[in-house]
């Protein structure tokens, strides 16, 4: 509960919470963890044997000590009395949440899953019962997938008679295409390679889901989800930081993901990524992302997302990737108190109340 000069409450305990494992996004949300009197940073999981009792401050890049090292021993980390753990591995590991979960520690998580409804149905009942057995919540967010739906159901409010939702995602990815989890998209394949739909289909799976959610928010099911690709290909060879991609190869994407109610599409999720704008058909890039309401009235949102002064001071593209991560990590974090408060189970933002970041008169932790 917040004071009333906006100060977060600290007449309660601050929650005790673990990152699971200490990559890009894992920096962003250690920071934040850091910077809320309401949650205290008191372990981490690392999977490298390199990572291994070392410091967290110095795996986050926070130029500081903590006296917090990571630790491979789950049931060391378990071990310390945890509210909360925030799951970041490049995929999620069913058994290993299960885990998690049944031992009654709260999951808050950037890794696929919003609804668990693409997994297999046996794994999402072991999630499922585990979060029973243990008391605990599973809670998957981010950007987009995640904070972009909230941001729709929340904009519907204001509107009657809803008969469409479009949230549009339109950026530049050229930073992210060779991450671990974004490479798999096929970033430089042939034009018409066999199965490459197929594959970014099977990639992007988290965003029907993520179309079950703003269903929730907006209190309908669908009768179906539907994935619609398209490709855009390289005009000349691509020189990239990460990679090349050659003429003729794929450089952007466009993903339809759409729910479907009496054959009317009623919600659809608009993903447009670049890598560059050398490419056939030429399209554009809005940078950013909005959202559009047919109902009475029409609402349109457009969301940008801007560097700090501190971003602009040493702006490089490590910084602008950094952000990326931010708006991924930051809506988790949010969620925690929330997310223990919660009912056990699989949660969605469709179960929790309002989610904000609380006001802060100072940082408390320069980094």
């Amino acid at each position: 509960m917040g004071t009333l000069d906006g100060a977060v409450n600290t007449a309660r305990p601050a929650l005790r919470v673990a990152v699971w494992t200490t990559g890009n996004v894992i920096r962003q949300a250690a920071r934040v963890v850091l910077d809320r009197r309401d949650l205290a940073l008191v372990g981490a999981f690392a999977r490298s044997p390199q990572k291994v009792g070392v410091d967290v401050g110095e795996l986050c890049g926070l130029g500081r000590r903590l006296g917090i090292t990571a630790t491979a021993d789950v049931d060391e980390l378990l071990g310390l009395d945890l509210d909360c753990v925030i799951y970041s591995p490049l995929h999620l590991d069913v058994a290993e949440l299960a885990r998690i979960l049944r031992a009654g520690v709260n999951v808050v998580t950037t890794a696929e899953l919003m609804t668990g409804s693409t997994l297999d149905a046996t794994a999402r009942a072991e999630l499922q019962g585990a979060a029973e057995a243990g008391n605990a919540s599973l809670f998957g967010s981010g950007m987009n997938p995640g904070f972009a739906q909230l941001l729709a159901g929340v904009a519907t409010g204001i509107s009657a008679g809803i008969r469409k939702v479009i949230v549009s995602e339109s950026v530049d990815v050229s930073e992210f295409v060779a991450d671990a989890n974004f490479e798999a998209m096929g970033w430089g394949r042939p034009r018409g390679d066999a199965g490459h739909a197929d594959a970014v289909r099977a990639g992007t799976a988290v965003f029907a889901e993520a179309v079950e959610v703003l269903g929730q928010l907006v209190g309908t099911s669908f009768d179906e989800l539907r994935c619609d690709v398209e490709f855009a290909h390289a005009t000349e060879d691509l020189t990239l930081t990460s990679m090349v991609i050659q003429k003729n190869h794929v450089a952007a994407m466009d993903v339809h993901w759409t729910g479907v109610v009496d054959g009317h599409d009623a919600v659809q999720l608009r993903q447009r990524w670049l890598a560059s704008t050398l490419v056939d058909p030429a399209w554009t890039v809005e940078h950013g992302y909005s959202v559009e309401v047919s109902g009475d009235p029409n609402i349109r949102i457009k969301l940008d997302i801007w560097p700090t002064d501190a971003d602009l001071a040493n702006l490089t593209k490590e910084t602008m990737h950094g952000i990326g991560m931010r708006i991924t990590a930051v809506p988790v974090v949010n969620a925690i108190p929330a997310v223990c408060a919660a009912p056990a189970g699989i949660v969605t933002y469709a179960d929790l109340p309002v989610i904000a970041s609380p006001y802060l008169r100072r940082r408390l932790h320069a980094v």
